[in-house]
């Protein structure tokens, strides 16, 4: 899925690759808790047995962005995670809250 895209660690995702960055498998962060990106725009967030699901898109200023019904919307600067030349994973960081979190590629 990531064929063709060169990056080093903590390099921006470009907009045009945020598709294909966050649909590249299922992510598993640091606490255990899993999500599924898929192409038609839904997300869904795993964690202690409980499913959570949303949407996510590109907004018109290349950003990530998650929206989780009834009213949390979210956006995020995104930034490859690579180790030896191989991607492994992303880093988000909230837009507004500054937080990082990382996922790693299944």
């Amino acid at each position: 899925m990531l064929q063709g895209i060169r990056a080093a660690d903590d390099t921006a995702v470009a907009a045009a690759d945020i598709p294909k960055a966050v649909t590249a498998g299922r992510l598993l962060y640091v606490d255990g808790a899993t999500q599924v990106f898929t192409v038609d725009g839904k997300t869904t967030y795993s964690e202690r047995g409980g499913d959570s699901a949303g949407e996510w898109y590109v907004d018109d200023q290349g950003r990530f962005c998650s929206f989780w019904p009834p009213s949390y919307r979210a956006c995020y600067a995104l930034r490859w995670m690579v180790e030896d030349t191989r991607i492994v994973g992303l880093r988000f960081t909230g837009v507004k809250d500054g937080v990082t979190f990382e996922g790693r590629y299944e």
